[in-house]
């Protein structure tokens, strides 16, 4: 087991990366004698809820899985449930499933009576190694990703690897891609790293599991501290691939591209715009797209039904909150792990970088 202290401006919040057991105390100390209400989706419920509800004694209240879930009805769906179980400000929100549950339950227990606290028990890889952890929480609203949401810090989360056993083959490769970005960013050994025990880690090796989450975490707490709120351009480097992924996700259809999966095809044309660009050496740019091509993530918006549409993707990439009136602003590279933000890149160039990539 392994614990990780988050600082959070003037919140402190702990993630446990091991057996979801070692946290269910913490999560009746925070309850101080209620019962936590227990948001999951069906399947995941269906998995690993009733043993969890069951320790906790709590209620569980069960959202629909994957994007859908991140709606206007849903969430009204969801503060209609707590206002029904009598929740308190005090009372426990615990999220049980992947980064959609995280991210309904969380911006639910931010504003439900101004605040509850929000404890996430991610089953995903992309949640444990990424999403539960830093306070965002969103739905989708007029077609766009993430739209309308708030910060709101965990008290806790528990990432228990184990959980990912349960996850489809498409699902882990897709949260791969939220693992790999830290070495892309900032940390060069971590992407050796990753070429060299990816597969494995995808395979099921339970201490290479452990080694990425633990990683991801750890760089995670370090990029954002001192930027909680995203608003100095720090925190921004955790959107490596994201510009180019939430318009591919908008694009194709909310739900029909996985959000890894965009992220993945996100960070290749991140790299090919730099390498293009001048800015990173077109060799590195090659070894990420290559490394992600093996994983058996997408590179290429023709993989996804998206070629020839740079107009529609720079539309979507121009309403990016990163982004300043009249400028969009794009997480770029010099090299692996040499991660930065550009706050003004040319629209021109980039329609036709988009319309030209393969």
């Amino acid at each position: 087991m392994t614990v990780i202290s988050i600082e959070a401006t003037a919140h402190h919040y702990d993630v446990i990366v091991g057996p979801v057991e070692a946290g269910i105390d913490r999560i009746r100390d925070l309850a101080r004698g209620a019962d936590p209400i227990l948001v999951s989706d069906v399947r995941v419920f269906a998995l690993h809820g009733a043993k969890i509800a069951e320790a906790l004694g709590a209620d569980p209240v069960l959202v629909p899985e994957g994007e859908a879930a991140k709606c206007w009805n849903h969430l009204h769906e969801l503060l209609g449930a707590l206002a029904e179980r009598g929740a308190s400000r005090s009372t426990p929100i615990v999220a049980l499933g992947g980064g959609s549950v995280g991210d309904l339950a969380g911006l639910a227990a931010a504003l439900f009576k101004r605040g509850c606290p929000i404890v996430h028990i991610p089953t995903t890889l992309l949640a444990q190694a990424d999403s539960s952890v830093g306070g965002k929480t969103a739905i989708d609203a007029f077609g766009e990703k993430n739209l309308v949401g708030t910060f709101h810090q965990p008290s806790l989360v528990l990432a228990d690897p184990a959980y990912l056993d349960t996850l489809d083959a498409g699902q882990l490769r897709a949260g791969y891609a939220e693992v790999v970005k830290y070495g892309l960013i900032d940390d060069p050994a971590f992407f050796a790293w990753c070429e060299a025990n990816g597969r494995g880690l995808l395979a099921g090796h339970p201490d290479l599991r452990r080694h990425a989450i633990a990683t991801a975490i750890n760089a995670k707490a370090r990029i954002i501290a001192g930027d909680i709120e995203d608003r100095s351009g720090k925190r921004a480097l955790l959107n490596l691939g994201h510009s180019f992924g939430h318009a591919i996700e908008a694009e194709a259809g909310l739900g029909t591209v996985l959000h890894g999966e965009a992220v993945a095809l996100g960070m290749a044309l991140a790299f090919r715009f730099s390498a293009e660009a001048g800015l990173c050496p077109p060799a590195e740019a090659e070894a990420v797209i290559n490394h992600l091509a093996v994983i058996g993530l997408p590179t290429k918006l023709s993989g996804v039904g998206l070629a020839n549409k740079g107009g529609r993707l720079a539309d979507w990439m121009a309403r990016d909150k990163k982004n300043q009136p009249g400028r969009v602003a794009l997480v770029l590279t010099r090299g692996i792990g040499r991660a930065f933000l550009e706050p003004a890149v040319d629209s021109r160039r980039l329609i036709q970088f988009l319309d030209a990539a393969p």
